[in-house]
């Protein structure tokens, strides 16, 4: 990173269950602020992690930058571990986590698990945060999550691009697959981000980059042949959904798999638009897919994350 990173930022690399998780100090060094918390999975390994991060330090604040499950699966156990944490999140999903919707939270389409847990503020954009004693702007981030933010520290060109833009692509467009118009949105957004003097993208997953123009140009690659065949984008979300159970269960019978894929709604619904065949011989054709791109492995009746 080439020293880019500011001394009062930590980066927690995570595997991709979980988001990475970044922490930033005060400038007095008494209290910090983590932003995204990882999956539910891995809550106990996030507050081992943060606590180590945190060197003795209060943690003063919790903001979320999307609520996908990998991002803010471990708020409920960081916030028992500091009662009262104050927590933000975007706007537009903070009355569903007040009645605890898991079907606009989007846990329930995708089949995916999250503890609940409380927001006590909103991340709105257009605004700014103030971490380490200065701004860091809000900015809204649609197209992978359509209430996603990213944050921008214009003082270092720090970027905290969340999913909206990795190293080698972007998320999933979920709107995409609920038949909106989402991958204008993303495009927008590398628009956004192009203009932005970033020095350096702290992503959701992956290792923080400083290529900024390559990575946006691989990026909109991507998503032009996703506009081009949306169907191929479908294909992808459906495998990335069965790669993400699969990685929560770490292993399971096929059958109990494509059970799974029977009661999740949106796997059900990508294959109504784009599948061939029973759900079943779809998903094992992605199945077999993702064996053979070594994402998983099958042994007989029992298939595993790789």
């Amino acid at each position: 990173m080439n020293g880019l990173l500011p001394g009062d930022v930590t980066v927690l690399e995570r595997g991709w269950l979980s988001s990475n998780n970044i922490l930033v100090h005060a400038p007095d060094g008494e209290s910090a602020v983590l932003v995204d918390s990882g999956h539910v999975n891995h809550a106990a390994q996030t507050q081992a992690l943060v606590s180590h991060a945190l060197r003795g330090a209060r943690l003063e604040r919790l903001l979320n930058t999307h609520l996908h499950s990998d991002h803010c699966g471990g708020n409920a156990t960081l916030q028992r571990a500091h009662p009262g944490l104050p927590t933000d999140v975007p706007p537009g999903p903070f009355d569903a986590v007040q009645r605890w919707d898991e079907a606009a939270l989007s846990y329930a389409p995708t089949g995916q698990r999250c503890e609940r847990f409380a927001a006590t503020g909103v991340l709105r954009p257009g605004s700014a945060v103030m971490l380490g004693g200065r701004p860091w702007d809000v900015i809204a981030a649609p197209g992978h999550d359509p209430d996603a933010v990213m944050l921008f520290d214009a003082h270092h060109g720090v970027l905290v691009s969340a999913d909206a833009l990795w190293e080698h692509g972007f998320g999933v467009v979920f709107p995409e697959l609920d038949g909106e118009r989402a991958f204008d949105d993303v495009g927008a957004v590398l628009d956004a981000i192009e203009r932005l003097p970033v020095a350096l993208v702290l992503p959701g997953h992956g290792a923080p980059f400083t290529d900024v123009a390559g990575a946006i140009a691989r990026a909109r690659a991507r998503l032009a042949a996703f506009q081009a065949e949306p169907a191929r984008h479908a294909r992808h979300a459906a495998k990335v959904l069965l790669k993400y159970h699969l990685m929560e269960e770490r292993a399971q019978p096929l059958a109990e798999l494509l059970a799974w894929a029977e009661r999740t709604p949106l796997h059900r619904r990508i294959h109504q638009g784009h599948g061939c065949g029973t759900l079943a011989e779809w998903t094992l054709g992605l199945v077999d897919d993702l064996v053979a791109s070594g994402a998983v492995v099958r042994d007989g009746e029992r298939v595993a994350d790789a």
